[in-house]
């Protein structure tokens, strides 16, 4: 089972690494963006970035889903499965971008309450942008390659960032400047990956493949959307019940979560290679329940340090003004986490082919959802939008557990994962509730609180015999210079993929990362 946990630490490291160093530059740039955006123009720009995911996700059909399925069948061919994923969301994007731009001022009443088509036609030119980078991303995670990957989105990184300075700070362009920022670059680098890919590629798909790949992917899609509803909706609701300002201030809290952000969509990329390449259905049982404990047990962690800790966070990287949003901070991150966990269950159903599943859950979440906020936000504001957003995941997980076990048992860890919610809840409300708010005192005591928590894991038995002596070997200084100098490297480590996949791994090996 270590070895499992190893091969996703690794592979998860490189796909974050990006995201770590631009969350990281996000952050520390937080004090100019908050001095040069109003809570209102933060709030347009972050509105319209979620609805261009959530647009993105109806638009793909499920492709990159079943890409990321159909890729390791033995039955299929990887190279038609590329090439036919790839016509297939060309078309699909380019014919949603020329049915949504003449729709941009009624779109921007809509979403914005108020006239700003300019705002909207860039982030309809994102959604395209942004549709296809993520697919051409993807077929670094199909061959594994983490290297290619941490190059590339790196090097996107170090470009964007300082467009986007640029952008908003000398040309003063607001929330423009925050989209133009972010699309500009990855047209480029889009660009650039096209042309790298383009013998993998085609405009014309076999429609054969497609219908089988839709018939898998197309049902992921009204459950993705729903699921990711709950972080578009709150925002929505927001802006119509509390308004722009609170909004701002609740896309604040969203972006100081993104400490335990980065940890999932590392896990989000690593896993499902990962997951779906343990061919032996007991032994992926076994392994499934390991993981889940081990990344749990790393999200808390972080949960609850920026929970105990939110009041300093904001008050160090934000202007005055967005104070308030330390507020819903720890819920947000906990709202974060519950989605990891229900990323575990969407590959369980992916495993037995029974995708449609993943709909009802996710369909009742939002429901909750809905209803809570139009109850919750009136009264407590991005408060009530954190408490709906926590409650909503959970009504998700529990439908989805029962679903999944019917289909494909895992005996999950669950005296280990109380453990772990109880250790992390009981930290939280010690510092909450006795604990300064404020000052160099509340601070430090804060800060040694949290740091309690791997201790009272040690002492109430939450590691294993085996889990102790491989902890103890893998943090010798001789073992992190290695794992440091492998980041990415899954050759040895996967030998569960196909040849096929490890042959052409090989070929961009000695051809070096693109």
């Amino acid at each position: 089972m270590t070895g499992y946990l190893r091969r996703l630490a690794t592979t998860g490291a490189a796909y974050t690494a990006s995201s770590v160093l631009s969350k990281l530059i996000a952050v520390a740039l937080l004090p100019l963006y908050t001095r040069y955006l109003s809570p209102s123009d933060y709030g347009a720009a972050e509105v319209l970035i979620t609805g261009v995911i959530a647009t993105s996700i109806v638009i793909r059909l499920g492709v990159i889903e079943a890409l990321l399925r159909f890729y390791y069948q033995r039955d299929e061919d990887p190279g038609r499965v590329v090439s036919t994923g790839f016509a297939s969301l060309f078309w699909s994007t380019t014919i949603g971008l020329a049915v949504l731009m003449p729709l941009a001022e009624p779109i921007s009443q809509l979403v914005l309450d108020r006239s700003d088509p300019g705002l909207v036609r860039i982030a309809i030119a994102g959604l395209w942008v942004f549709t296809m980078f993520e697919f051409l991303l993807a077929m670094f995670r199909l061959d594994e390659r983490a290297k290619a990957f941490l190059v590339f989105t790196v090097a996107n990184v170090l470009v964007t960032i300082p467009l986007t300075v640029y952008l908003v700070v000398i040309e003063e362009r607001g929330a423009e400047g925050l989209l133009l920022g972010q699309y500009v670059s990855g047209a480029a680098f889009l660009a650039g990956l096209l042309f790298v890919q383009r013998r993998r590629l085609a405009l014309v798909p076999d429609f054969g493949l497609l219908r089988r790949m839709t018939r898998f992917g197309l049902p992921t899609m009204p459950a993705e959307l729903s699921l990711y509803s709950l972080n578009f909706i709150d925002r929505l609701l927001l802006v119509r019940l509390a308004g722009l300002g609170d909004a701002g201030l609740y896309a604040l809290s969203v972006k100081f979560a993104q400490a335990v952000n980065v940890l999932v969509k590392g896990f989000q990329l690593a896993w499902p290679p990962l997951a779906y390449s343990i061919e032996d259905d007991d032994e992926a049982r076994r392994a499934y329940a390991v993981i889940v404990t081990w990344f749990v047990a790393v999200t808390a962690f972080a949960v609850t340090g920026i929970w105990l800790l939110a009041r300093w966070i904001v008050r160090t990287l934000a202007a005055p003004e967005f104070f308030d949003s330390y507020e819903a901070i720890g819920l947000v991150s906990t709202g974060v986490m519950l989605y990891a966990l229900y990323l575990v269950l969407v590959v369980v159903l992916g495993r037995t082919g029974r995708t449609e599943f993943s709909f009802p859950a996710t369909a009742i979440g939002t429901v909750a959802n809905i209803a809570l906020n139009l109850v919750l936000i009136p009264e407590l504001g991005i408060v009530g939008a954190g408490v709906s957003l926590v409650a909503s995941y959970a009504v998700v997980l529990v439908v989805m557990y029962f679903l999944t076990q019917r289909l494909f048992p895992v005996p999950y860890e669950w005296r280990r994962l109380a453990l772990l919610f109880l250790t992390g809840a009981a930290l939280v409300a010690a510092g909450e509730l006795l604990l300064p708010p404020e000052g160099f005192v509340g601070l430090a005591s804060r800060t040694a609180i949290w740091l309690l928590f791997p201790l009272v894991l040690f002492l109430t038995g939450f590691l294993r015999d085996e889990e102790r002596r491989a902890i103890a070997a893998n943090l010798s200084p001789a073992a992190i210079r290695k794992a440091i100098s492998r980041i990415g490297d899954t050759a040895d480590a996967d030998k569960s993929m196909p040849e096929a996949l490890r042959a052409e791994q090989r070929d961009e090996d000695a051809r070096g990362p693109s």
